[in-house]
């Protein structure tokens, strides 16, 4: 049986990165939502969304991102990454469509050494990894047609992140400090949504099938550290006439923050194209796609 393809693809997260990279992609179907209409702290809006919208597949890019905040506002990010989530997977069962939920690296310690697969094991270290990683288990509980995609390091000439970040402080400072000992893949926004509305047509021409339930990896293809995140970025905006600053490389311990990041939280994304046939962008070409999109819209 195909799925429906005339109701919308509903995008929670409202004017977040991921669900602005979705409305810039033109898609008709796409109708995002966010707060006030759509809230996790009002589960009664998760009901009235559903049935005022009708959707044919919901994509969840709503979540508490406020990695230090969660560390003392426990209850807020429960409710955003697990019980809320949970409670619109099972709207979506009970509408009996997929349900597409982004998850992050910080479910892994960090400490692996290599990059992590979907049979490793969580082992969250902070508050907003904990309640991810629960979050992604009541969301396969809730739903058996859910996809968790986790991605890392997301960034996009839009919202606040790291590289436009960045930018805005190589403008302004002839030196900056960037931790370099933390290994990840960063992952543009817009791809990310690419990669998900790929999935989305790949149901709808296909049907369902069994294997599509579970976890995915969905960061970008490479590694690197913040530090060359930084250079990578202030190395495009050079090209567009920005003053290219001196950036040092710093030690985690010489930045302490509140919640503790993944020393080494790079994926693997290998089953992302064994099943679904997708192969995620290299972080390199997208920074420079984002970074010449940053300034040709300034």
């Amino acid at each position: 049986m195909t799925m429906s393809s005339t109701g919308p693809i509903l995008v929670t997260g409202g004017n977040g990165q991921l669900a602005t990279s979705f409305q810039n992609l033109s898609n008709e179907r796409i109708t995002r939502v966010g707060r006030p209409e759509f809230d996790f702290d009002r589960p009664e809006t998760i009901a009235a969304t559903m049935e005022k919208y009708k959707p044919s597949v919901v994509v969840n890019a709503a979540a508490w991102t406020a990695v230090d905040l969660a560390e003392t506002k426990k209850d807020g990010a429960e409710r955003a990454n697990n019980t809320g989530p949970a409670a619109l997977a099972a709207a979506c069962a009970k509408a009996d469509i997929p349900f597409i939920h982004v998850s992050t690296d910080y479910v892994f310690s960090g400490d692996k050494g290599t990059p992590y697969t979907e049979d490793d094991a969580t082992s969250p270290e902070t508050v907003y990894g904990r309640t991810k990683a629960e979050g992604e288990q009541a969301v396969l509980t809730a739903n058996i047609k859910s996809i968790i995609l986790r991605t890392a390091w997301v960034y996009s000439a839009h919202g606040k992140n790291f590289v436009r970040t960045m930018i805005n402080a190589g403008a302004k400072n002839p030196v900056l400090k960037v931790v370099g000992d933390q290994k990840g893949n960063p992952t543009s926004s817009d791809d990310l949504a690419e990669a998900i509305l790929a999935i989305i047509a790949l149901i709808e021409r296909d049907g369902w099938k069994p294997e599509y339930r579970g976890i995915f990896h969905a960061s970008g293809t490479g590694e690197t550290t913040w530090h060359g995140l930084a250079v990578a970025a202030l190395e495009e905006a050079a090209k567009h006439g920005q003053t290219m600053p001196r950036v040092n490389a710093i030690r985690t311990e010489d930045w302490p923050t509140p919640a503790k990041r993944p020393q080494d939280s790079r994926m693997d994304n290998s089953k992302l194209h064994r099943i679904f046939g997708i192969k995620m962008p290299d972080w390199r070409h997208s920074v420079k796609t984002i970074v010449h999109r940053l300034f040709s819209e300034a």
